[in-house]
């Protein structure tokens, strides 16, 4: 049996059972790793990277889920005798150019990219977990040929692929949603693949193979808990990728779509007005997309220390 790292670990009582092989000689079958034991989540608690990087994201969470009804405004609502209107009592953050406030738009502006970016990425991790666990267990011509396909895909700017997807698709959240889910795709599948090389000859898939277990219930029974903490890993890195690609989406034009509030429509919508002086309207969208990339990358880098401890 051994452990994540593939070092040797001992026995225990109720964990590897011995099995008598096709030749008739005992065969120890290991019991897979647990995924993320406890212990690690006490340790990532104890963390105040962690604990700043939870909070942030929950007050988003909340702004997403609430943010209609605690904000001061309809986001929607112009009043164009109060455009470019600097911060103030009546308006925090000041209103744009269109008159509406800015603060509600950030409010609001939460929810569609705390529900792409999510999305996106555990579609994207699903379907490169599956891609990964199969090259790297199957190896031989699939690896090869599925690999070059991988390569090639990795060269293209990942820009381009969007932008070739929604215009043949059209803009709209379920695109995004895709979009970025293959794009993300081939990226952990390499990523996957490679913590499954480091596994493949172990002793215990070995034995699951004397045993004649299917390689499909290898791969997800036996080898997929023991990679997990490389996908978990690799899951927080690319959500902090997708909220940059949504808001780099939005910003461009080809993410969600004017008036709905966005941070990174918005921010396109009125950069402009940097040059004469009207700061607010995007710093603070600007701040929004900072924090919640920060916070994400506080709590990947709190998983990743705890787990290499």
């Amino acid at each position: 049996m051994t452990d994540i790292a593939g070092n040797a670990a001992p026995l225990e009582p109720g964990g590897p059972l011995g099995t008598l092989g096709p030749a008739g000689d005992m065969v120890t079958v290991a019991t897979p790793v647990t995924a993320v034991p406890r212990s690690a989540w006490r340790l990532l608690l104890r963390r105040p990277t962690f604990i700043i990087g939870a909070v942030i994201i929950v007050f988003w969470v909340f702004c997403a889920i609430f943010g209609h009804a605690i904000a001061p405004y309809n986001p929607l609502e112009q009043q164009l005798l109060f455009n470019n209107t600097g911060p103030s009592s009546a308006h925090w953050f000041g209103t744009d150019t269109l008159g509406r406030d800015v603060l509600s738009r950030v409010l609001v502006g939460a929810r569609d990219i705390l529900v792409v970016t999510p999305l996106a990425t555990i579609l994207g991790t699903i379907l490169g977990t599956a891609l990964g666990l199969a090259m790297g267990y199957l190896g031989g011509p699939f690896d090869l040929v599925v690999g070059r396909f991988v390569e090639a895909v990795l060269a293209l700017p990942a820009v381009i692929i969007a932008f070739l997807f929604i215009v043949a698709l059209g803009p709209s959240t379920t695109t995004l949603i895709v979009v970025i889910g293959l794009i993300f795709t081939p990226l952990i599948a390499r990523t996957v693949r490679a913590a499954v090389l480091t596994e493949r000859n172990l002793d215990y898939l070995s034995s699951a193979r004397l045993l004649g277990e299917r390689p499909l219930r290898i791969m997800f029974r036996e080898i997929l808990p023991n990679v997990m903490p490389a996908i978990l890993v690799e899951f927080t890195v690319r959500l902090g990728y997708a909220v940059f690609a949504v808001a780099t989406l939005s910003f461009l034009g080809f993410g969600v779509q004017p008036p709905t509030p966005d941070w990174g429509s918005d921010i396109a919508a009125d950069y402009s007005g940097l040059l004469a002086g009207y700061w607010w309207q995007v710093l603070f969208p600007a701040l929004a997309i900072a924090s919640l990339v920060t916070a994400v990358n506080l709590i990947t880098d709190s998983i990743e220390q705890v787990l290499n401890s």
